[in-house]
């Protein structure tokens, strides 16, 4: 027979599948922990001006529970506004850009300079607890230990 396939063959082909299946719980652990530290990207100005939808749509529709819905309605007056009508929500949204640039900007140096934000502010604390032992003639030394 030409091209058919025996039962081990299968088999053979069954095993594999399986061994596949197991080995991509593998790739997620593999990928780096996310930093809870790291600033959260800014939503685009649909999702400011859904912000605001939503309430609108909660309170003129109290008893709809869809998630869905709400969505769907949103992107449908979202495309029937005008670029006038979007502005407030594209300048928010550019303001909100511009504040998680910055706080990138602060997260990169932090990371590259080795904390470096964090070793001042402990530095300037340091000197001020030193400030006050000497009035205090060294009674927190005691408290410390």
């Amino acid at each position: 027979m030409k091209g058919g396939r025996s039962k081990s063959d299968s088999r053979n082909n069954d095993a594999k599948l399986k061994r596949k299946g197991s080995g991509a719980g593998t790739k997620a652990s593999k990928k780096a922990a996310k930093d809870p530290n790291k600033p959260k990207r800014p939503a685009s100005a649909f999702f400011v001006f859904m912000e605001d939808f939503r309430k609108q749509y909660k309170e003129s529709h109290p008893n709809n529970k869809s998630v869905a819905a709400v969505g769907k309605a949103g992107g449908d007056k979202w495309k029937s506004m005008s670029e006038a009508e979007k502005a407030p929500f594209a300048a928010k949204a550019e303001r909100r850009k511009v504040e998680y640039n910055k706080d990138m900007a602060a997260y990169n140096k932090r990371l590259a300079g080795g904390n470096a934000d964090e070793e001042s502010d402990k530095s300037k604390s340091e000197v001020n607890d030193e400030d006050e032992e000497d009035e205090s003639d060294g009674e927190e030394e005691d408290d410390d230990e």
